[in-house]
């Protein structure tokens, strides 16, 4: 008999990216895990919006959001920015954050891709 816990049915339905539809945003990679007790479950998850003054403004809403329940915790393992220019199907991934520190701008670039394929996703260590 095979049952799935409740972190981990509550993970299966988090969108893995929500990001804004064009421009140029700061954005976070949080690690989603479970609190229950021998769960090891968890996923990592891209957020990335135009609105946010700083990287903590998303991950603050987002673990908010997401750590409602007390079957999940967050935790931000870093950040950058990101273009999104939709018309040439063009996203890419760079930058750091000066609080978190910066993300593994490849992690988030394997997530960038399955969420828009066809695009063509890059990413490197350079620039803010």
């Amino acid at each position: 008999m095979c049952t799935q816990s409740r972190a981990a049915a509550l993970m299966a339905n988090v969108p893995r990216v929500d990001i804004d539809p064009a421009g140029v945003f700061k954005y976070v990679l949080i690690r989603v895990h479970s609190t229950e007790e021998g769960d090891d479950a968890e996923i990592d998850v891209v957020r990335g919006y135009g609105w946010a003054e700083f990287h903590a403004d998303i991950y603050d809403k987002v673990s908010e959001e997401l750590e409602k329940g007390g079957h999940l915790d967050c935790e931000c393992i870093g950040g950058g920015r990101i273009s999104h220019d939709p018309q040439a199907k063009k996203i890419h991934v760079y930058g750091y954050s000066i609080g978190f520190g910066r993300a593994n701008h490849a992690v988030t670039t394997e997530k960038l891709k399955a969420q828009y394929p066809g695009y063509e996703v890059t990413w490197d260590n350079e620039g803010y």
